[in-house]
């Protein structure tokens, strides 16, 4: 299996990019494509022992930089890194592609050269949030900040196929993020999309709270990318201020080893991205996976990881298949 993966892509490129690349031929068995500037990516596979691995090179001095707005800069640099990993899945090269760029342009990228599968308006982002809850995924986690009633099933029926797949839930169960449990709580598009989601066939089960994401309530949590970011980067970022703290309080009071590894495990259960990697864009004709800007090898590695999981798996045609089975015995619902 050949994964393309965009070398100029996250706040550590090339260098994280790179080594993650390495790695990931070694741990996952398989073949590389780095796209970006030719000397930059050589020069960083000459720090290197390659044995054993099979690493190509496609060469483009174009790739986004953080800040630039996607639709701009992509009508300006057609050649760009995250553009190019896409057309290498289209024209049947790679298998999947990997970015850690700007996730606005890793979206507009993929659905500009691949598409987005039938009866998906939206791609959307989203998997395993919290450590202490495994069996929880969000979906969205911060690729549509505004969305439908209709789009938010959508949603929901990538995360019910994500769950079965990835987590082996037979019958997942299915939440809308609201202010409250009882049915009527919540802004009009929750109490909206509350009547789309009983008709759906999914295993709903209401509206969660956010006191109920880290209990293992529901498989499947619901909101728009909008909420969903700002839960996911608050999470990161309490984590991270948490075992600070730690460190400080416990330092001396524990071996130095011992205290290392309780701090390690408290940032992987509050960091997905550190404990998983980057995970699928789904609704996207092929697949693309997007990983946290400031991923370094172990993330980058870990991603390509699960790009093959969802080539292997064909999770394309999986989520294809429940979207026009949930599509047909819904009337009145939009697309596009």
């Amino acid at each position: 299996m050949k994964i393309a993966v965009d070398a100029m892509g996250g706040d550590f490129a090339p260098t994280e990019i790179v080594k993650g690349a390495i790695t990931a031929c070694r741990e996952h068995g398989v073949e590389i494509a780095l796209v970006g500037p030719t000397e930059l990516i050589e020069a960083e596979l000459a720090e290197h022992e390659l044995t054993g691995t099979s690493i190509e090179i496609v060469h483009t001095d174009e790739y986004m930089m953080e800040g630039e707005h996607p639709a701009f800069a992509l009508r300006k640099k057609r050649n760009a890194s995250v553009i190019l990993i896409a057309k290498l899945v289209r024209d049947g090269k790679a298998d999947a592609a990997v970015s850690a760029g700007p996730t606005g342009g890793v979206v507009a990228s993929a659905l500009y050269v691949l598409g987005a599968i039938e009866g998906m308006s939206r791609p959307v982002i989203g998997g395993t949030f919290l450590g202490f809850a495994p069996d929880t995924i969000i979906m969205d986690l911060g690729g549509n900040v505004d969305c439908r009633p209709d789009q938010l099933l959508d949603f929901a029926v990538v995360g019910t196929v994500y769950a079965r797949e990835i987590l082996g839930i037979d019958n997942p169960t299915v939440g809308l993020l609201s202010v409250g449990a009882e049915e009527g709580k919540g802004n009009e598009i929750v109490n909206e999309s509350y009547e789309l989601f009983k008709k759906s066939g999914l295993n709903f089960i209401g509206n969660v709270e956010g006191n109920d994401i880290p209990t293992n309530k529901v498989n499947v949590i619901i909101c728009d990318g909008f909420v969903g970011n700002i839960l996911v980067k608050y999470t990161e970022a309490l984590g991270e201020t948490f075992a600070d703290w730690l460190k400080t309080r416990i330092n001396g009071r524990l071996p130095e080893s011992e205290l290392n590894e309780i701090v390690r495990e408290l940032e992987i259960a509050t960091n997905p991205t550190a404990a998983y990697g980057g995970g699928p864009l789904w609704a996207v004709n092929g697949t693309v996976c997007v990983t946290h800007g400031r991923s370094k090898e172990a993330e980058i590695a870990r991603t390509i990881g699960q790009a093959k999981m969802v080539v292997e798996r064909d999770l394309v045609g999986t989520l294809k298949k429940e979207l026009a089975s949930i599509r047909s015995g819904l009337p009145n619902t939009q697309s596009g």
